[in-house]
């Protein structure tokens, strides 16, 4: 994630403030000297850093935290808080016009932020709260953005429309509202032409379309990985067009993430949401105290759950009768196929870890990576593959010959068949002792065994 470099420097602060019985203001001072330091090497915009750190120290030095019982928990505490204020507090959702009025949501940003993408993952977002939106091709000048706005239309199975040949942005849009109404689609995304820097040309394009046709909400979408820039892109755009919310695409990358941080303090827009990946699902609701929990290395739980219950598809009959088998210590190989399955759709089991809480405490992304490992997963899943329908659903069949004809189909060695029997076996008599680890409740997140 953007904020991996930040969360581990803050964690080593923190670690420092926790050895000592008492602190003295010496102590907090020191702090967040280090903390001031992590966050302008993450591209925080320095004035943001300034009235951050004056907050924390405001708070943090007083007696009622020097005297307290565990004023190293305070101080995170206080941090906590005003990362939280710092991104905006509360999270803000797209203002939808009431009743079945049609809403216009117009995206801009810079070519290569993500906009096309971003268009639509936020129809596939609307058509979860039961929207029904109209992708609108409005970059006319990039040869391959209407293709993809149709290719990712169609994966969302929202329509896509255009006009072959037409140059003209704004007539496309009036006709595309037009288009809206007639076919019963209340939300009209529109996907705009970005440059590879602010123009003049750019910024006029978009004022027509605002004063051609209502747009109700105006999205910027901003690359992540730009860091500072990203900040003053935001900037440009909301004193040219005005803005009303903001999307921070690229936020799985390696980035420093300072955008997150800098973009609602300096521009006093909401980030509305953050894209987490590639896939179209990849799209998340932004809130910004859960974001300070994971900068802070303390997980999001919260968002892990709602990850769970959007992808997971097991039906409940299916999954209670899982759980039952499990709570028994019944379950078989064709049970781990479909939580390897359900584990892919959430993100992989990485993505899982660097939500739970105590895995940021110290642990990298990398490093959970390197415990991970997704190809040494991924072996596993073709071991199983390899096996017989029969020879899944009972495992005591897996004989010497047979683990020996699964390793040469799944083109592994025989040691490691042998690895995964046994601590499937393993695995097995651990549930059986542990019944309470499960319950029956819909919705739960089950980690894959």
């Amino acid at each position: 994630m953007a904020f991996e470099s930040l969360t581990e420097k803050l964690q080593n602060v923190f670690k420092g403030l926790r050895s000592k019985g008492r602190l003295s203001e010496a102590d907090v001072k020191t702090a967040l000297k280090e903390v001031k330091m992590a966050l302008l090497e993450a591209d925080v915009n320095f004035r943001v850093v300034k009235q951050f750190t004056r907050s924390v120290e405001e708070r943090a030095v007083g007696a009622d935290v020097m005297n307290g019982l565990n004023p190293a928990q305070t101080v995170i505490k206080i941090v906590n808080e005003e990362l939280t204020a710092l991104m905006g507090s509360e999270t803000t959702e797209l203002t939808m016009q009431p009743g079945q009025a049609t809403t216009v949501i117009m995206m801009c940003g810079l070519q290569g932020s993500g906009k096309t993408t971003t268009s639509a993952k936020i129809a596939g977002k609307l058509k979860q709260k039961g929207k029904k939106s109209l992708l609108v091709a409005c970059d006319v000048y990039r040869p391959a953005a209407i293709e993809q706005l149709k290719v990712n239309g169609e994966k969302m199975e929202t329509p896509v429309f255009s006009i072959e040949d037409c140059k003209d942005p704004v007539k496309i849009a009036k006709e595309a509202i037009d288009h809206a109404k007639q076919t019963g689609c209340n939300v009209v995304i529109l996907d705009t032409a970005g440059r590879l820097q602010i123009d003049e040309e750019m910024m006029d394009e978009l004022v027509r379309i605002k004063e051609a046709v209502s747009v109700h909400q105006t999205l910027l979408v901003v690359d992540a990985m730009t860091g500072q820039e990203a900040v003053n892109v935001a900037e440009t755009f909301n004193d040219k067009i005005g803005v009303d919310g903001i999307v921070l695409s690229k936020m799985d990358g390696d980035a420093r993430g300072g955008a997150a941080l800098s973009v609602k303090a300096v521009t006093g827009k909401p980030i509305l949401y953050v894209g987490m990946g590639e896939k179209l699902s990849d799209l998340e609701q932004f809130y910004p105290d859960r974001m300070a929990s994971r900068i802070l290395g303390m997980g999001d739980v919260l968002t892990l759950i709602e990850k769970a219950q959007e992808q997971i598809d097991i039906s409940e009959e299916t999954e209670r009768d899982m759980m039952g088998r499990m709570k028994k210590g019944k379950f078989d190989f064709n049970d781990y196929l479909e939580s390897m399955k359900q584990m892919r759709k959430m993100g992989g089991l990485s993505s899982i870890l660097s939500m739970m809480p105590g895995m940021g405490m110290g642990l990298k992304n990398s490093d959970i990576e390197a415990a991970v490992d997704e190809k040494k997963l991924s072996r596993t899943e073709a071991i199983v593959l390899s096996m017989t329908k029969a020879e899944r659903k009972n495992p005591k069949l897996l004989n010497p010959s047979r683990k020996h004809r699964i390793a040469k189909g799944a083109g592994v060695d025989i040691s490691e068949v042998n690895r995964l029997v046994k601590q499937f076996e393993q695995t097995q008599k651990m549930m059986k002792q542990m019944p309470g680890m499960f319950g029956g409740k819909r919705g739960r997140f089950r980690m894959p065994f």
